[in-house]
């Protein structure tokens, strides 16, 4: 890796924290996304826009569990780097050599609340492949969809 690429990638890594955001994503052609919305949204997004954002990417992120890796495997990223990941996100990454660093590695993804286990690593735990994660991430995010719209009888 050249030393101007890496670079880019500290100062990407330097924006995550900086801009107190939940991913930075820095595309091959060296834009950069500043992305807020909890949770993997943001890169199920990415993955299904259409823009091709995520092919050849640098990520920093937060927490990486295994359905944030599946979507990034998914979309193309080259590497990531997350301050937390969870065991079952490096498996998976390494098994589709997708490059990554870290700061924290952790047993599992604990939900907002702290009361347990994240749902979305819950629903990818025990899944062998990329493809079986982004089923459940898509039905996951369809119903969290769901949820957000308001009650017809309610207005």
């Amino acid at each position: 890796m050249s030393a101007i690429a890496e670079d880019i990638r500290r100062r990407t890594i330097e924006m995550l924290f900086e801009e107190r955001c939940s991913c930075v994503v820095r595309s091959a052609d060296g834009r950069c996304h500043v992305l807020r919305q909890r949770g993997i949204r943001d890169l199920h997004d990415l993955l299904h826009d259409g823009r091709r954002v995520l092919d050849g990417a640098f990520v920093a992120d937060k927490v990486v569990g295994k359905g944030a890796a599946a979507l990034m495997i998914a979309g193309g990223v080259e590497e990531f780097f997350a301050d937390v990941v969870s065991r079952e996100a490096l498996e998976l990454a390494e098994r589709y050599n997708l490059k990554f660093k870290y700061n924290t590695l952790t047993e599992q993804i604990i939900n907002r609340a702290g009361t347990g286990r994240c749902p979305v690593e819950t629903l990818c735990s025990g899944l062998r492949g990329v493809e079986e994660c982004l089923a459940k991430i898509d039905e996951f995010i369809e119903k969290q969809k769901r949820n957000e719209q308001p009650d017809e009888n309610s207005r």
